[in-house]
């Protein structure tokens, strides 16, 4: 994907001070957010989570639009993912890309109870995020004179993102009664919230892009982006070598 920045090397002192400022409020969110989620599920719906039994379609749908909504990782690379794209079938097409890895990961890891450290597929995670960025900035084509193929990495990442939540999921002692159905239901849920959170997205982004500046404040945007992708490898990581 070839960027059309202009002086791609450089920052603006205004721009980095904005870069700066939106660093700072994005360390701010993800630093409340690890607080005040237990492994990315909050402490009220995990309880809930282990005391109901039997199917439960509409709450599990629910709790898995809160997710999706909620979850800033998922958000951040989806942001990425859909920066440069304007027309809605390619923004379908890499959208569907995300939602089939992210689902199968997420219904396999749980149903199956495939183990997998936390802490690392999250390092992934925050590791898939700083890659788009990258992307965006046109660094793999200055670097190595390659582009990556972005549909296979958004599909690949996809499937970390899914099993990411499995995880998280395999850690509560959830019934077994109903167990396929209400996953199939919170995977749903899941879909819902992405196509909400996204749509609320590419409305920032039409009128972001109808601004004269968007290309220069798009470097600076990706720059942070990159940095919060860093900045969520380093959390997960110091978690894995701490816990």
């Amino acid at each position: 994907m070839k960027i059309p920045f202009k002086n791609r090397g450089t920052l603006s002192p205004r721009g980095q001070q904005r870069a700066w400022a939106v660093f700072i409020g994005l360390l701010c969110l993800v630093l409340f957010q690890q607080s005040a989620l237990a492994h990315g599920v909050a402490s009220g719906d995990q309880g809930y989570i282990q005391e109901i039994t039997g199917i439960n379609l509409l709450p599990f749908t629910y709790l898995g639009a809160k997710h999706m909504v909620t979850g800033y990782d998922h958000l951040l690379f989806l942001f990425g993912v859909i920066f440069f794209l304007y027309r809605l079938p390619h923004i379908a097409i890499y959208v569907s890309l995300f939602a089939i890895g992210h689902s199968a990961t997420l219904l396999l890891g749980v149903y199956f109870d495939i183990p997998a450290n936390a802490f690392l597929i999250d390092a992934i995670i925050g590791l898939s995020v700083a890659y788009k960025a990258l992307d965006n900035l046109g660094a793999f084509q200055r670097w190595f004179g390659y582009q990556p193929d972005t549909k296979w990495a958004t599909l690949i990442f996809g499937l970390f993102h899914g099993f990411g939540l499995a995880t998280k999921i395999q850690e509560f002692d959830i019934s077994p009664d109903g167990l396929l159905a209400n996953l199939i239901a919170f995977n749903v849920g899941v879909e819902i919230g992405q196509l909400l959170a996204l749509s609320f997205i590419l409305i920032l982004m039409g009128f972001w892009r109808r601004h004269a500046g968007f290309f220069s404040h798009a470097y600076t945007a990706n720059v942070v982006l990159l940095g919060a992708g860093f900045m969520l490898t380093g959390l997960q990581l110091t978690g894995y070598f701490v816990v």
